[in-house]
């Protein structure tokens, strides 16, 4: 033992300037870290956050229920492709609250989001290769990231909309459950333009039910 805390004290001796230094550089880091998280909390900023948000309207009143949420990097499975959508996601505005996608990547992205709720709602197909009655329905995938200041929380949203909703929108305004809403119902006039604009940024998705 004494030898082993000879070595161990000649070793502190000889190198205790880099050792200095790798204590200081990780609590420097550390530091930074909780910094950031706690800027990002205070911000209410999470985009490493992906929310699938079933939007619809009932009796002129509009509904927004959460399918599913989980970090961006267990849905798009590689690193580079999360870092990549979070930073998108910065590029949005109020008035275009619509992650720009560059073109090739469109797909993939929207793929990996129509992949996740396909899965949740397997049972219904597996029923309509039974033979089994189902009902089915057609919903539009779309990207987004509401950075108003009335959104609670920031984060990558993947809007989960009726297609014949989205393509039908009533002019009038509707009935919100929360005053934070009135940002979605923007962000679905919005997406309306866009699909008729650009439907490369939507993907189709039929659930059975």
């Amino acid at each position: 033992m004494q030898q082993i805390a000879n070595s161990l004290l000649a070793y502190l001796a000889s190198n205790w300037p880099e050792l200095i230094w790798i204590v200081a550089a990780a609590g420097i880091a550390s530091y930074l870290a909780g910094s950031r998280s706690r800027r990002l909390w205070q911000q209410r900023e999470f985009l490493d956050r992906l929310n699938v948000s079933l939007t619809s309207l009932n009796n002129g009143q509009l509904k927004i229920r959460t399918i599913l949420e989980m970090d961006v990097g267990d849905i798009f499975l590689n690193r580079s492709a999360a870092v990549k959508i979070s930073q998108l996601a910065k590029r949005t505005t109020p008035t275009d609250p619509i992650i720009p996608l560059p073109d090739d990547d469109r797909w993939y992205y929207l793929n990996s989001v129509l992949n996740e709720i396909s899965e949740r709602f397997a049972g219904g197909h597996l029923r309509k290769d039974a033979g089994l009655p189902v009902e089915m329905v057609q919903y539009l995938i779309c990207l987004t990231c509401e950075p108003a200041s009335d959104v609670r929380t920031k984060k990558v949203r993947a809007m989960l909309v009726r297609r014949h909703l989205l393509e039908n929108l009533p002019a009038e305004e509707p009935t919100y459950e929360c005053s934070s809403h009135a940002v979605r119902w923007q962000t679905l006039q919005i997406m309306a333009r866009r699909w008729r604009e650009d439907p490369g940024q939507f993907l189709t998705i039929e659930v059975c039910l």
